[in-house]
């Protein structure tokens, strides 16, 4: 079914006869307001249609980190308890696979963020996030009502250098991307983030994961890296 995320006729049709609903909202087309929209819409749809929701967040956007595409994931997360939902909050943090975004850096031997050096950052492969919802929505009573920041590792960028070096077999050297750059790509909602990784950052419940999926194995930032495909960290 084709629809709209934020056209609740369409989403009725779709949701008709659906007994769960996995939501996954953005902000970066038409910005924060349109995600929040996005979700509270979808929201109302499955509820009104008896639906089970899965929505993918974003890890400890319920802290008031004060990063606009944070805090419009949490008025969505806000109105799924408001309205009396069933529903469970997976939120993730930072995407392995967003190294995608620095192929010309890698070719070079670069590896680049804008974080200190020294500064660790939790980390997820999208794979993980899929795992995690299966696991929810098979056995979704186990998970009503439930949030969780879910992440794989937990690194600095020297130590994600050290191990691109290793799985690369050449060597990669960390480069700090200065927080103008960020803006110029991302606006102020980008370096806003990547001010609060470095003054408060992501936190995470390893022994809490284990024990509520264990059947995920969540993935290192080193097993990632082995599975990408040769050309990503080869030589430019």
């Amino acid at each position: 079914m084709k629809g709209d995320l934020t056209d609740r006729a369409t989403l009725d049709a779709a949701i008709k006869g659906t007994d769960a609903v996995f939501l996954v909202t953005t902000p970066f087309q038409k910005g924060t307001a349109e995600e929040t929209k996005q979700g509270v819409t979808v929201a109302d749809a499955a509820k009104a249609a008896g639906a089970f929701v899965l929505f993918t967040s974003v890890s400890n956007a319920d802290r008031s980190t004060g990063i606009p595409h944070f805090d419009s994931k949490f008025e969505v997360e806000k109105h799924l308890r408001a309205i009396g939902a069933q529903a469970t909050v997976i939120a993730p943090v930072y995407f392995m696979e967003n190294l995608f975004f620095t192929r010309e850096q890698l070719k070079q031997g670069v590896y680049p963020l804008p974080l200190p050096p020294n500064l660790k950052l939790a980390q997820i492969a999208v794979a993980d996030i899929a795992a995690a919802a299966v696991a929810v929505l098979i056995d979704r009573s186990r998970y009503i009502g439930k949030r969780y920041d879910i992440a794989g590792d937990e690194l600095t960028g020297e130590e994600g250098a050290r191990t691109l070096s290793s799985v690369a077999g050449r060597p990669f050297q960390y480069f700090q991307v200065p927080l103008d750059v960020i803006r110029k790509a991302r606006g102020d909602d980008g370096v806003v983030m990547y001010k609060w990784f470095e003054t408060t950052g992501y936190s995470f419940d390893r022994a809490l994961l284990a024990r509520d999926f264990p059947g995920v194995k969540w993935t290192s930032f080193e097993a990632w890296a082995k599975q990408l495909p040769k050309d990503v960290l080869a030589a430019g």
